[in-house]
């Protein structure tokens, strides 16, 4: 950068507890949450029989949740085919769930396979859902790296968590 342009600071301060997080688990984080049974310190909405939802701790948007399988694998082609079709069922439930809640314009899904491809954890393998809103792309994630999220997390796990209680 020049030294004759004035470089602008847009604060991000809550993003410095995952920064200097040095607890971080040493382990599988979708391995170890479900066995610690803290559903709501967790962020855990629903416990299948071979899958749980559970949203992320640090979303690109509000209402971003991940369908995870308990089996620990890094890839599709080594999961059941049975539990590919139930995380996939989940997925149409939890849209249902998000659009009723959330009330969004329109969802990114998909899964990151390898580290490659954008997954912050490649070793096991978990499917994303992110609520979209007309104009939540604005200049803040452009210009600054910083999203702006209007909800705190707990708030929206315990307007998610209720549609949750019951398997589909």
């Amino acid at each position: 950068m020049s030294d004759t342009k004035k470089k602008e600071c847009l604060w991000t301060p809550w993003r410095m507890e995952y920064i200097l997080d040095n607890n971080k688990p040493g382990g599988c984080i979708f391995c170890d949450k479900p066995g610690e049974e803290k559903d709501r310190e967790n962020l855990i909405l629903f416990r299948g029989k071979k899958y749980f939802v559970i949203m992320n701790k640090y979303p690109y948007n509000n209402g971003h949740i991940m369908i995870t399988p308990y089996a620990h694998v890094s890839d599709v082609t080594l999961l059941e085919g049975e539990i590919m079709a139930d995380i996939a069922l989940e997925m149409q439930r939890s849209i249902a769930i998000l659009k009723e809640v959330m009330n969004p314009d329109g969802f990114n899904v998909g899964v990151n396979l390898g580290k490659a491809a954008g997954a912050g954890i490649d070793d096991h393998l978990h499917l994303h859902i992110v609520p979209r809103w007309n104009g939540d792309t604005n200049f803040m994630p452009v210009l600054a790296d910083t999203r702006v999220m209007p909800e705190y997390l707990d708030e929206t796990y315990m307007k998610l968590k209720p549609l949750y209680k019951e398997e589909r």
